[in-house]
């Protein structure tokens, strides 16, 4: 079913005008990816256009190949993003080198909106400077805290003392919308943690399998920066072990590496499909989930290649539960009641928060 119309407008202006900051006679480039790939949906790529010219903007769409070992752009579209004053990509490139140096000075955004229905939906019209002031708000008091506790019904237990998060690890590519926290580095940290049934990317690298599944519980045990082991049934142990030797083994990696964590902060997100039916998908669109929180793993880089997801967490910033089993309470985080009244839209979405991530 399609939404109405006026509801994509309102989620476009939000990504062009609050996010990308489009204005009249700018130059808009939206990089898309071939219909044929059906990742993102490509009516909401001529919404999106529509509403660039809608507000005097010269917009420019190219299209971008699917990349599936992307490391960085093709030297005519890298020259394309340097001639344009705000580049949107609709397309995986733009989430692959999320942590590369293109964005930094320049308007460069990534679209986790992937549908007419997530760009028309509270998921796309909240207000994205709201969630950019709450992102901010949280990045300061994981900076401040002392302890940190993260646990989760099926068994995750790790702690540490956050070493630094502002600015640090961060993306260099505005997110749309606001998902997630700046990654917590995971010096410090040890414990472990329970995987949902499955390992899988971390949109790095689109390698096949992409997500290796378990038949029963497993467990992630790590130290700090590095992977002591796993504990489950020996087959399962043994497919989680076989699995990062492949991954690390096709791209010259550290496999034991332990990057850093975050977790969603939008309860606005949802996915409707099962994860199972396109793992690729559902780690690029649900992650945003305060239900979902992950680590990043194999590769000494962020985000690494290999996703650990905790379902449902507990984040306890010195004894503070700021999430509760997969609820994000903002009025728990410092400022975050007041951010909220300056926000009503915010305010609303966090009242009916979408438990939908597809598990």
């Amino acid at each position: 079913m399609t939404p109405p119309a006026s509801d994509i407008e309102r989620g476009a202006a939000n990504l062009l005008e609050n996010c990308a900051g489009t204005s009249p006679g700018d130059r808009l480039l939206l990089v898309h990816e071939p219909v044929e790939l059906d990742y993102y949906d490509p009516a909401m790529v001529e919404a999106v256009a529509r509403r660039g010219r809608a507000i005097g903007a010269d917009v420019r769409l190219v299209e971008a190949p699917f990349d599936p070992d992307a490391s960085g752009l093709p030297e005519t579209l890298r020259a394309e993003l340097l001639a344009a004053d705000q580049t949107v990509f609709l397309a995986r490139i733009g989430d692959q080198i999320r942590f590369s140096d293109i964005g930094r000075n320049r308007r460069v955004v990534v679209s986790y909106a992937l549908s007419r229905a997530m760009l028309a939906c509270d998921f796309g019209i909240a207000d994205y400077d709201g969630f950019d002031a709450l992102k901010r708000a949280i990045d300061r008091m994981l900076a401040q805290s002392g302890t940190i506790d993260v646990t989760c019904p099926a068994g995750t237990a790790f702690r540490g003392r956050a070493q630094t998060t502002l600015g640090n690890g961060d993306v260099s590519i505005r997110r749309f919308p606001m998902l997630v926290f700046t990654p917590v580095l995971a010096d410090g940290f040890a414990g472990r943690v329970a995987m949902p049934g499955f390992l899988v990317g971390t949109g790095s690298k689109y390698y096949q399998p992409y997500a290796r599944e378990f038949e029963g519980p497993v467990i992630a045990r790590f130290e700090g920066r590095r992977i002591v082991g796993f504990d489950g049934a020996a087959e399962d142990v043994r497919r989680a072990e076989a699995h990062y030797r492949f991954v690390a083994e096709k791209y010259g990696i550290d496999a034991g590496f332990v990057h850093s964590w975050h977790a969603g902060m939008h309860p606005g997100s949802r996915y409707d499909m099962p994860a199972a039916a396109n793992y690729e998908r559902w780690s690029g669109a649900a992650f945003g989930n305060p239900r979902l929180l992950h680590v990043h793993t194999c590769g000494a880089y962020a985000p690494g290649e290999i996703s650990w997801n905790v379902i449902d967490p507990t984040i306890a910033v010195d004894g503070v539960a700021v999430w509760e089993r997969g609820v994000l309470y903002a009025e728990r985080i410092p400022g975050g009641s007041a951010l909220m009244d300056r926000h009503p839209d915010l305010k609303t979405v966090f009242e009916h928060p979408s438990r939908d991530i597809g598990l």
